[in-house]
């Protein structure tokens, strides 16, 4: 067995070497969501109907806008003594519609918190159970470090996907999915030209989340691999000062230390880049549409009013806000699907 002597690392560090990729991330994903609806399976359903309310409710109130322009400011404008009483129940109706989708929003928000620390929990528990039935060889050949990386780091990394970015995504859908419709309603050339600028942002999109995506599965590899040699030193200090070992044991930490910082830095960067690149082409999205729809709604082309207008550049944030939400969240599905592949090839 490789020591601290020996200047090896004993388990899977070294065979996980290079490899940067998760095998079957739809298989890992689709085991983590039956873990969850083992437990929880109803709580769960229940998130998802608050979800779908909440998006319905935010669509219903852009939809006002339209009418609230068209079919009312426009049409008191000039009047000596306007009538406002049909306006204040429109009002009241939507403000309605707003209060049952913060409801909806803060319900499925506090039960996904109980989802999450349950799971967690649940897979720590597990995890300790299927341990002590382990042989001892489990033990001799892998770094105690590195196992209990496992209980720590890459559990972690399940806390925000479980949390935040599976409801996030499963909003996103059907935020992206409802608005369209709408969009097409207001305006079919708008539309068009939202789409080409989505695919646009898709396309950065995909590009950079690949790349952080490959640095942050290194980063939970490395980490592992830090933890586990950290262990291996301490428990074998004796030996190390025994042999004079101490110079030789903090290169080889030090290369270990490189190899996280670099992939923890080329992960970070390549993620936070991501953000500011949506945010500017949702901006551009949204004053070509302004522009393009201003144009249109002047010269009356398609039937175009500046009611629909004004709803539809509302949608267009909030087309655009999804999807960088949701690229924004791949890093860390990418993150906690490492970490998740790591856990449940323990519990096997």
């Amino acid at each position: 067995m490789p020591g601290p002597m020996g200047g090896g690392m004993r388990g899977p560090g070294r065979r996980m070497q290079g490899r940067t990729r998760i095998e079957n991330p739809g298989k890992v994903f689709k085991r983590l969501m039956a873990y969850i609806f083992k437990n929880y399976g109803i709580h769960f359903i229940f998130v998802l109907v608050c979800i779908v309310l909440s998006v319905v409710a935010s669509i219903q109130g852009t939809l006002f806008m339209q009418r609230l322009i068209d079919d009312y400011i426009m049409p008191m404008i000039g009047q000596k003594t306007p009538d406002f009483s049909n306006l204040f129940r429109e009002i009241v109706r939507v403000a309605g519609f707003y209060l049952v989708g913060v409801a909806a929003t803060y319900a499925y928000n506090r039960i996904m918190v109980t989802i999450t620390q349950g799971t967690l929990k649940n897979l720590r528990d597990d995890l300790f159970e299927h341990m002590e039935k382990l042989p001892i060889k489990y033990f001799d050949t892998h770094s105690h470090g590195d196992i209990m990386s496992i209980y720590t780091n890459d559990i972690d990394t399940l806390r925000q996907m479980i949390s935040q970015s599976i409801p996030q995504v499963f909003s996103s859908f059907i935020t992206v999915v409802g608005t369209l419709g709408s969009m097409l309603v207001l305006s079919v050339p708008l539309t068009a030209v939202s789409l080409i600028m989505v695919a646009l942002m898709m396309f950065v999109t995909g590009k950079v989340a690949g790349l952080s995506g490959k640095y942050f599965v290194k980063q939970q590899k490395n980490i592992g691999k830090v933890n586990g040699y950290i262990e291996e030193m301490m428990e074998g200090q004796k030996v190390v000062k025994v042999f004079c070992h101490e110079d030789k044991s903090l290169e080889e930490f030090k290369a270990l230390n490189d190899e996280l910082c670099d992939s923890a830095y080329n992960a970070n960067k390549f993620a936070n880049l991501m953000g500011p690149i949506n945010a500017q082409l949702g901006n551009l999205s949204y004053v070509v549409c302004a522009i393009v729809g201003g144009a249109m709604a002047l010269g009356g082309f398609a039937g175009l009013t500046l009611g629909k207008l004004a709803s539809f550049l509302t949608f267009n944030k909030s087309f655009n806000m999804p999807i960088s939400q949701v690229s924004q969240q791949l890093n860390s599905i990418v993150m906690a699907q490492a970490g998740a592949k790591r856990v449940f090839d323990l519990l096997d």
